[in-house]
């Protein structure tokens, strides 16, 4: 009896789309030299078999009105910044993808999380692909002592895994990597396309059928996104990325996508050698160190899903030794900054087409909010005309082009912010100083509180 057909197929590795040929353009996604051939093998698929009675369940459908609204009590992985970006804790029977660049610390995390939980004896397996046991248990010696509920595995193949998870029944798996994976029906090499996709529907239906947490380690390209199709991230219910220079102590988890509960919520750690550590004030963190009388330097508070953090930014304005006057932004987008000064050039007169460009966000923090608008014109002027900003000033406005300063969300949680951190004037857009209660003005007492309207008003505060 033959096992199946074999037949050559070209897939799109950023979307995953399918074609009988090569083509240079993928049709869904719109990227270029995207597709790669490989080897399927096409079996057949028994759709008939279910109406023969094959013991197989039958699928039924529920009346909404008849769900009862009994929610599963989360898993708490005592890691109280992971806990928030993952809405409150671990879901049981959810599928996680973390990703991250190569030596972030994704598998130290993970482990971390394995060893919280297994101190609460939940039965935890970390399944690697990548690492030996000895390998593992070298980083494990380094964070402390694991209880004997966790249980270690060194396999890549997904038969012999799903047998294991059926067989010793865990609360909680950890995948590293699916790259490594490989189903023994898909012919194609570890880590391709057809493999990472047929290796997370398994890994999906295992996690939804017994109930299981399933977190994933995902590479990432030189982009920056997961590596393999985007119906990756489409599959799995979270998508957590570890950013941060692997040079530097300090990491941010985000939360780019959450079924259970809030995008865009960061958590904060700092690389030590015992592990990943929680930063519990990451503001204090990031203005840490901040010069004292120097020009170009200014805190603005930005929000980051529901948590205000204040960061420092940097300005250095000097006149350019070439015909051609420098920009460049690290930390923020590099369009917005050459926004923001052709509006301090045309609105305010300022002679800086003559002049290099440098904006640095102090802390490695990569801040794309409109709300930072206002603090980087300010600290641009200020490095221009050499006059420092007091030090106790917190600033938060976007600019629009004419030069307006335009309201900004939860404007109280950053004033609050500010003064639990001892500033004490804050320079906000004259809207939102408005639309604050007496309640709030109240609870900001001993804070001065100034509304500007244009960026003309902000600037003649410096």
């Amino acid at each position: 009896m033959a096992k199946g057909k074999k037949t050559t197929l070209f897939f799109c590795q950023n979307c995953g789309y399918e074609s009988a040929k090569w083509m240079g353009q993928c049709p869904a996604c719109k990227e270029w030299n995207t597709f790669v051939e490989e080897t399927v093998v096409s079996t057949s698929s028994g759709m008939g078999s279910l109406a023969k009675g094959d013991g197989r369940k039958r699928a039924e459908a529920h009346k909404l009105t008849d769900i009862s609204m009994n929610e599963e009590e989360k898993l708490l992985t005592h890691i109280g910044e992971l806990d928030r970006v993952l809405g409150g804790g671990i879901v049981p029977g959810s599928l996680t993808l973390v990703g991250g660049d190569p030596g972030i610390g994704k598998s130290t995390l993970l482990l971390q999380v394995c060893r919280e939980l297994s101190r609460e004896h939940h039965k935890v397996l970390y399944i690697s692909g990548e690492e030996s046991l000895k390998q593992i248990k070298i980083r494990a010696n380094r964070m402390g002592e694991f209880s004997e509920d966790l249980l270690l595995l060194c396999e890549t193949n997904l038969t012999l895994i799903e047998e294991t998870i059926r067989q010793i029944e865990p609360e909680v798996v950890i995948i590293d990597s699916i790259q490594t994976m490989y189903n023994e029906n898909v012919s194609a090499a570890p880590g391709s396309v057809s493999q990472v996709r047929e290796s997370t529907g398994v890994l999906m239906q295992l996690a939804k059928g017994m109930g299981v947490s399933i977190f994933i380690v995902g590479h990432v390209t030189k982009e920056g996104t997961v590596a393999g199709p985007r119906v990756l991230e489409h599959m799995v219910d979270t998508v957590l990325y570890f950013e941060g220079d692997r040079h530097a102590s300090y990491r941010i988890l985000r939360g780019v996508k959450n079924r259970f509960g809030s995008t865009n919520e960061i958590g904060v750690f700092e690389m030590r050698e015992n592990g990943l550590e929680e930063v519990k004030n990451p503001s204090e963190y990031m203005i840490n160190g901040r010069p004292e009388g120097a020009s170009g330097s200014v805190v603005v508070c930005s929000i980051e899903g529901t948590r205000p953090i204040l960061i420092e930014i940097q300005a250095l304005v000097c006149p350019t030794n070439f015909g051609f006057p420098r920009r460049q932004a690290t930390g923020t987008d590099f369009n917005r900054l050459n926004l923001l000064m052709a509006v301090l050039e045309k609105r305010l007169c300022l002679q800086m087409s003559n002049c290099d460009a440098y904006v640095n966000i102090a802390g490695g923090m990569k801040i794309t909010e409109p709300a930072i608008d206002l603090g980087i014109a300010m600290a641009v002027v200020s490095s221009f005309k050499n006059r420092p900003i007091d030090e106790k000033t917190i600033v938060f406005g976007e600019i629009g082009l004419s030069g307006e300063v335009r309201a900004v969300n939860m404007a109280e949680q950053r004033i609050m912010e500010a003064k639990k951190l001892g500033f004490t004037t804050c320079v906000m857009p004259a809207v939102c100083l408005g639309q604050l209660s007496d309640k709030k003005k109240i609870m900001a007492e001993g804070m001065e509180l100034i509304g500007v309207r244009s960026v003309q008003d902000a600037i003649d505060l410096i």
